[in-house]
């Protein structure tokens, strides 16, 4: 597992080379979110994890870097996804690099 920036994450984001995966509780997501993101809640991870989309680089997502990093770590042992990222900081640094989003602010 990699922990990616916030500013390389949109950049691969944008340009179609990643997909980012937010990994938030619906209610959480609800109030913030990147625009178009899948959602797959950590707590139903595992009975989802075939949602996960499996072509291409993934980053995933949470409100600080801390969930996420769990899943990525669970995906590195248990998935066949090779290029997998943590990204460092979640949706608060995204927000506090001034990158996309939708709703209120993150806190």
């Amino acid at each position: 597992m990699r922990d990616i920036d916030p500013r390389e994450a949109h950049r691969l984001w944008e340009a179609g080379e990643a997909t980012i995966l937010d990994v938030r509780e619906e209610d959480e997501y609800e109030v913030t979110r990147i625009p178009g993101t899948p959602l797959i809640p950590m707590s139903e991870f595992t009975e989802r994890v075939g949602d996960v989309p499996p072509e291409g680089a993934l980053i995933v997502i949470c409100r600080s870097g801390q969930r996420s990093a769990r899943v990525c770590r669970w995906l590195a042992v248990n998935s066949d996804i090779e290029d997998v990222a943590n990204l460092a900081g979640g949706i608060i640094a995204w927000a506090a690099d001034d990158l996309p989003y939708e709703g209120d602010p993150p806190s």
